[in-house]
């Protein structure tokens, strides 16, 4: 799959043999210029569908187990790879000093309707929630929160990239 980008914080612990790999999947949908996506209150931010790929998972079983539930999706068709998001961050537990993130994004096209989402109990702390939302409005939403806010979580900088990446090359 190919690279889109590789990022790392600007303070990164200089341990970083201490590391280790977090692999996750990022689900792209799109109906015209409307983008599934999800919106957290905490952060006040909105996402693309998807999570960590747990053990013995592959990439595609991890895409569609995270779309269901996050966003209630069903009968994900046409997956088709898009890019690797590729980050290095501080990790905050004693057992590592960074984490390497790989975000492997995918388009895909789900039913119409949404089922209620299966969020975990941190997701529902945050305030998360699944919508349908015009992709610019998203950007510039986010954009304007990278700028103005204390709280932004740590996703918005890359989640803002990929959407301004699925524009320039999808829609």
């Amino acid at each position: 799959m190919r690279l889109l980008k590789s990022t790392q914080v600007s303070d990164l612990h200089p341990n970083i043999n201490h590391q280790f790999t977090r692999k996750a999947t990022r689900a792209i949908v799109l109906k015209g210029e409307n983008i599934l996506l999800l919106y957290t209150k905490r952060y006040h931010d909105y996402s693309l569908p998807g999570g960590g790929i747990d053990d013995g998972e592959d990439n595609i079983t991890g895409l569609i187990r995270e779309l269901r539930e996050e966003t209630g999706a069903q009968n994900v068709t046409n997956v088709q790879a898009f890019g690797c998001y590729e980050e290095y961050r501080n990790w905050y537990k004693a057992d590592f000093d960074v984490m390497h993130m790989l975000s492997y994004c995918y388009t895909c096209e789900i039913d119409q309707e949404l089922l209620a989402p299966e969020f975990e109990a941190h997701e529902l702390r945050n305030g998360m929630q699944a919508l349908w939302m015009n992709i610019h409005e998203a950007i510039n939403h986010n954009e304007y929160v990278i700028k103005n806010s204390e709280k932004k979580g740590l996703s918005i900088e890359r989640e803002t990239f990929l959407l301004k990446r699925i524009v320039a090359e999808l829609i």
